[in-house]
């Protein structure tokens, strides 16, 4: 090769690097990791017949019991339901180009249960699936696990004509395979991210809300002009195209990569140092890690953060219809503000965070207390101001909009702590905290359903506020007694010996 031809290959590294790749590649995973999830949230609208195409508010109330995803389902599950009026309008309405026929006879029953059946096999991959990646690496988990969920999209359409039942078994499985996604992304993180650029990395995963605003619009053009089945054809296909270019992309290791500069992998591997080892450990100290009040401050905080969060989520909806009469999900900008808010929130504060901690102003522990206390105490007094201010809509959409908005800051904050406490474990870690957490979405649903059960006055709403008032401010007061960024001792547990091998020193005779 020319020393023309070596500049010219340096050039193309230092415009985009190995790592530059990796983060598009993961921002575009987690994008359609949601518009994989959600599709048929939306879809449905238009799946069934006319006189069932209205979801009812139980359908609202199944929703935002989904955990995770639920909090796009209470708001996308109406976003086409002006389309749905227009349609029973007699005007040319975007859903009537579906053919009755192919539409089900689903009642409200039946599509709350194929909304919710998603996170059945979901929550089931959350712990395993973090472990899987750390034993045979995060590139493969997160690669397979999008490219299987992407093959079940394409055949929903087929499933749903064959069988209800074997629509259900699709979407069962579908969740098994997007829920490892999620904790296997924090070993990729673990291998190829220095530490002071992991909260940039992170902030990736919150591209999923990016992709939820992004989703809504677009599956609903697409069922205007081709019908509801396109939505599941496209979105899977994207999903193929974005597995083939992570398998082609994207590599296990900076050492394992053919196309990496020797001095991105040079610097990649001297920022790591020893704190990711070379050989994964065989196994988890479960006792060290369970003992370890490090690994608490993660739990407890994701788990009070996110009950918060699908609580704002999935019941501002129904407090600004019922109690407010002001139906929010119709203003398609109000519907998609609180996502595009929160990724905006995540990234420059994710990327504020690792320009401190580059720049000595703050130590890792001071950089993940600070983002966690504002992330969650700033929510938490703007919940105190909603109990006083709350009567007024234009109130209450300014401040759940600001306090979702600020809430993306925990990107920076304790989302990515495992990485900095044990990097060897930040999968087992986040499956844990998530598998935990996903109950959040079925306790505040059900805490919201015995408040206002019979009584929906704003009295009993205030009672709703003053409860996350008081969830979130405790999450930043755990994690600031708790959380640490230090690298804990059992991350690097010694290798237990094999049974072969005490066998072996047990037939060793003594020497006299």
């Amino acid at each position: 090769m020319s020393n023309t031809e070596k500049q010219g290959v340096s050039k193309i590294r230092n415009f985009l690097s190995c790592r530059q790749v990796l983060n598009l590649l993961t921002m575009f995973g987690f994008m359609l990791n949601y518009a994989l999830r959600v599709n048929l949230t939306i879809a449905i609208v238009a799946m069934v017949k006319p006189e069932n195409a209205t979801l009812d508010a139980s359908l609202e109330g199944s929703n935002s019991t989904n955990t995770t995803s639920g909090l796009t389902s209470s708001i996308t599950t109406t976003t086409l339901a002006p389309l749905t009026a227009n349609s029973s309008s007699g005007s040319s309405s975007s859903i009537a180009v579906e053919d009755v026929d192919d539409r089900f006879a689903w009642d409200t029953y039946q599509q709350n249960f194929v909304l919710g059946c998603f996170f059945w096999g979901y929550i089931l991959t959350e712990l395993p699936g973090g472990r899987l990646a750390e034993l045979i690496g995060g590139r493969r988990v997160f690669g397979h696990s999008m490219l299987w969920a992407s093959l079940l999209t394409l055949i929903t359409p087929l499933a749903a004509h064959l069988n209800y039942v074997l629509l259900i078994v699709v979407r069962v499985v579908l969740g098994f395979m997007l829920g490892a996604s999620w904790p296997a992304i924090h070993p990729v993180a673990a291998v190829w991210i220095p530490p002071n650029e992991r909260s940039k990395f992170m902030s990736n995963m919150m591209a999923s809300s990016l992709g939820a605003a992004i989703t809504m619009p677009v599956c609903g053009f697409l069922i205007s002009v081709a019908g509801w089945a396109s939505v599941f054809y496209v979105t899977g296909v994207v999903g193929l195209i974005w597995s083939v270019l992570w398998f082609t992309l994207v590599f296990e290791t900076p050492a394992t990569h053919p196309r990496i500069s020797p001095e991105e992998r040079r610097e990649i591997e001297e920022a790591l140092g020893t704190s990711t080892s070379k050989k994964r450990p065989s196994y988890v100290p479960w006792g060290d890690l369970f003992c370890s009040p490090a690994v608490w401050a993660i739990i407890i905080t994701h788990g009070l953060s996110v009950f918060g969060f699908f609580t704002v989520i999935n019941q501002l909806p129904t407090f600004m219809n019922q109690v407010l009469h002001f139906d929010i999900k119709k203003n398609g900008l109000f519907s998609s503000l609180p996502y595009l808010g929160k990724y905006i929130m995540a990234f420059g504060s994710s990327c504020f965070a690792d320009w401190l901690r580059q720049r000595g102003a703050l130590s890792t522990t001071a950089t993940r207390k600070v983002f966690t206390t504002f992330a969650l105490t700033t929510p938490g007094l703007l919940m105190v101001a909603q109990v006083f201010l709350g009567k007024e809509a234009a109130w209450s959409v300014t401040i759940f909009t600001l306090a979702l908005f600020a809430h993306g800051a925990v990107t920076p904050g304790y989302l990515g702590n495992g990485l900095d406490i044990a990097p060897n474990f930040s999968g087992t870690i986040f499956g844990l905290a998530n598998t935990l957490s996903s109950f959040g979405g079925f306790l505040s649903t059900w805490m919201v359903g015995a408040l206002t059960y019979g009584d929906k006055s704003y009295h009993q709403w205030q009672i709703v506020f003053w409860i996350l008032a008081v969830t979130y401010i405790s999450g930043a007061v755990v994690y600031l007694i708790l959380g640490t960024g230090d690298l804990q001792p059992w991350n690097n547990p010694p290798e237990r010996k094999k049974v072969s091998d005490v066998h072996a020193e047990e037939g060793v005779p003594l020497k006299n």
